[in-house]
């Protein structure tokens, strides 16, 4: 069964995401001394004692204001809350109750949710009582003093938080999802990929730069398998992002690609492969990740029957880094093929985790050398390769035994990877090629042969 989900509910700057943060002992949301930073709906694991429950932080609500974004932050509020079974609404202590207090807490009573108010900024426990005692007039519950920053108060907060949580059931949530990062360069159209995939305003999606964030996790199941979603925020050159809200969330951007298991790397179809985009596939090679490319905002583009095949032609010229990765045309606003994503990254990441034996490694390499002899130096030195195996997935390694690894050039390299490939398949991931030579086998022997004689 899914765990139970407690929503984070309060105005600008009370310190909710804080708060979220001491509660989940993590510093996954975003903090930062400026009304607006939390936007779309982030969710985190937490525990307490004996229970596991979920926290969705939420942007702060203002009702008497449209102005830019409020509209969707109360939207993603209003969806978090039914999602909920519990609403925690934040209010500032050393501030009082506010007009907006008022008005969340009018907008709380006509939900069909149970309520908690947690009072911030206490950071006297003997003060913090007077300051809570205020907030009952709100008439959501019992208020309880805490501080987020220093944790008073927040273990008494918890305490009542599973108290009120449903009874604790079996979890029969299965293995671990498939973690798939969603990145790419701002309004590129990931946001809406996320919502079509969803069937639902998962995010917000505005034609303003830098709406997203945080990185937005969502859980749903496909081709039989569970995955997270990861919705990041659009990455910037460096030079162009000052410190503050949206640096922190291109970190956070950088981190997701760390922990995916894919990353699907959406590209806009008006715009074309830019320079950020091949730093973006140059980031997603080196840290090894598994990879589809979405040419996103496909109807938007006039074509007739050698469109695509051009275009993608094109496109896989400037995306050098990722030749190895499928490529798909899709549009956000329509829908079209964006279930195939599902399909491409299942593959990718089945190719990422795949081992191959010793045997296979080297009957391929065998074909290789017949094909094309390593290459010979002026002075008649010529690399022999004796034998290959595989030694790692995630993404697929290969260690290579030569006689000399300078005599193997950058050329040669590349043939035996693209010969590797041809016959082990490994479409959708990267692959990667260690050459050692015989001085460095004896090297690492007499290594562990001093290692020994210590003992």
């Amino acid at each position: 069964m899914a765990r139970p989900i407690v929503a984070i509910i309060g105005r600008p700057n009370v310190g909710k995401s804080t708060l979220v943060n001491r509660l989940c002992r993590s510093r996954e949301a975003i903090v930062h001394d400026q009304p607006g930073v939390t936007r779309d709906r982030t969710y985190q694991d937490a525990f307490w004692g004996d229970r596991d429950f979920k926290v969705v932080d939420t942007g702060g609500l203002v009702f008497d204001d449209d102005s830019e974004f409020l509209p969707e932050i109360r939207e993603q509020a209003n969806l978090a809350l039914t999602e909920a079974v519990l609403a925690l609404v934040i209010v500032d202590g050393q501030q009082g109750i506010t007009a907006a207090d008022e008005a969340i807490a009018e907008w709380l009573r006509s939900q069909d949710c149970q309520s908690l108010v947690a009072v911030n900024k206490c950071e006297s426990p003997e003060q913090g009582l007077a300051m809570a005692a205020e907030f009952w007039r709100l008439g959501l519950g019992e208020p309880f003093p805490v501080s987020a920053i220093h944790g008073v108060g927040t273990g008494d907060l918890l305490d009542r938080v599973v108290s009120l949580l449903p009874p604790k059931q079996m979890d029969h949530e299965g293995e671990e999802p498939i973690q798939m990062a969603i990145v790419g360069r701002p309004n590129v159209g990931k946001s809406s990929l996320l919502n079509a995939i969803c069937g639902e305003n998962r995010a917000i999606v505005s034609p303003i730069r830098g709406t997203t964030r945080d990185s937005i996790d969502t859980l749903l199941e496909r081709q039989g398998s569970r995955w997270k979603l990861i919705d990041t925020a659009g990455i910037r050159r460096r030079r162009s992002v000052s410190y503050g809200p949206e640096s922190f969330g291109i970190n956070r951007s950088f981190k997701a690609i760390e922990r995916s298991d894919v990353c699907i790397l959406v590209i806009d179809a008006l715009d074309g492969v830019t320079e950020q985009d091949q730093k973006l596939a140059g980031r997603i090679e080196v840290e090894g990740r598994a990879c589809v490319v979405v040419i996103n905002k496909w109807d938007a583009i006039e074509k007739d029957s050698y469109t695509m095949p051009m275009m993608e032609k094109e496109l896989r010229g400037k995306l050098y880094f990722l030749d190895w990765s499928s490529m798909l045309f899709t549009s956000a606003i329509t829908g079209q093929r964006v279930e195939s994503i599902f399909a491409l990254a299942a593959l990718a990441v089945e190719q990422h985790r795949r081992r191959v034996s010793t045997s296979v490694v080297n009957e391929v390499l065998k074909e290789a050398l017949s094909w094309r002899s390593p290459p010979t130096t002026r002075g008649g030195r010529q690399g022999r390769l004796y034998y290959g195996t595989q030694v790692a997935n995630r993404p697929p390694s290969f260690t290579l035994f030569v006689n000399d690894p300078k005599l193997f050039g950058d050329t040669y390299r590349r043939y035996i990877e693209r010969q590797l490939r041809e016959g082990l398949g490994f479409e959708g991931t990267p692959v990667k090629l260690f050459w050692r030579g015989k001085q460095q086998r004896a090297a690492e022997r007499e290594v562990v042969r001093h290692q020994n004689n210590l003992l």
